[in-house]
């Protein structure tokens, strides 16, 4: 199968999901074999906070199915610690350590914290070039104001572009563009930045943060939808992941998407979720 679109979500170990996502009854240590036949990635920023051991990238590479694909955070010990030169060995340290993951190994992305601005755009490149993006697909999500205005907007682009980075796509105005919710306020702790939906690899990592209510999604999800479809018929590869203040509906949102996909006859393969008709027997699992 042709997987030019993949959707997901931001983690796969929810026991709220349980009754939903996951089967009644399901047990922690399944719900990343369950998660991952239901969706066909995950946006891992479990490695933001710590870096996995050799068993547990093997247990993870074992327990999902083909065509399956994590994309992980680079950890904050190399994004949030300064410049990006001096952890050039530590990020490639990382690297090795990840590469157990074989197919099961989307793009990484980066993401850069609200101090790391253009003044550092010489680090930046250097990190960037020293980086193996050819083996490891690599998006970027930076979020200082000033990488949205100009100059620095088109010189970030160039940049981007001429090493066949990504650029991560983070849309927040779902949760910002609403009547001020007490269940907002948490993920209210993300930027609030423009979009600019500009692709600049191969590939397109989008984070979209999702309202508790499905309706206030529509007009979002809308735009995304036409898009997904420009940018597929361009051949450029989508990874979707969707987040919401209140987790448990991060997986009917995602699946929301996909229904408003297949509904405008987007060419985007079947989500796996949607094949399942009966809970599964855990004892397979």
């Amino acid at each position: 199968m042709n997987f030019n679109f993949r959707l997901g979500c931001a983690v796969w170990a929810y026991k709220e999901w349980i009754g939903s996502l996951f089967p009644a009854g399901s047990q922690a240590k399944d719900f990343l074999s369950l998660y991952s036949r239901r969706f066909t990635t995950v946006e891992g920023n479990t490695t933001f906070y710590s870096i996995p051991d050799a068993d547990t990238i093997h247990r993870w590479a074992t327990e999902t199915p083909e065509g399956f694909q994590f994309c992980l955070k680079l950890p904050r010990s190399i994004t949030h610690a300064g410049l990006l030169t001096p952890v050039i060995p530590e990020t490639l340290a990382f690297l090795k350590q990840i590469a157990g993951l074989g197919d099961r190994l989307g793009p990484c992305f980066a993401q850069l914290p609200p101090s790391y601005s253009p003044a550092q755009i010489g680090d930046l490149t250097h990190f960037l070039q020293a980086f193996p993006h050819s083996e490891f697909p690599l998006a970027l999500e930076v979020r200082h104001p000033d990488w949205f205005q100009e100059p620095y907007a088109s010189q970030l682009t160039d940049r981007l572009s001429d090493l066949s980075i990504g650029r991560v796509l983070l849309d927040t105005r779902p949760i910002y563009e609403c009547p001020d919710d007490p269940q907002l306020y948490s993920e209210r702790r993300k930027p609030q930045i423009p979009l600019q939906p500009i692709v600049t690899a191969p590939f397109t990592l989008i984070r979209y943060i999702s309202h508790p209510d499905p309706n206030f999604n529509q007009p979002y999800l809308k735009e995304w939808a036409g898009l997904v479809n420009q940018w597929l018929h361009q051949g450029t590869q989508v990874y979707f992941f969707v987040h919401c203040p209140v987790e448990r509906y991060s997986p009917i949102n995602a699946r929301s998407f996909q229904q408003m996909l297949d509904q405008q006859q987007v060419s985007v393969p079947p989500l796996p979720w949607n094949t399942i008709d009966q809970p599964e027997q855990l004892s397979l699992f």
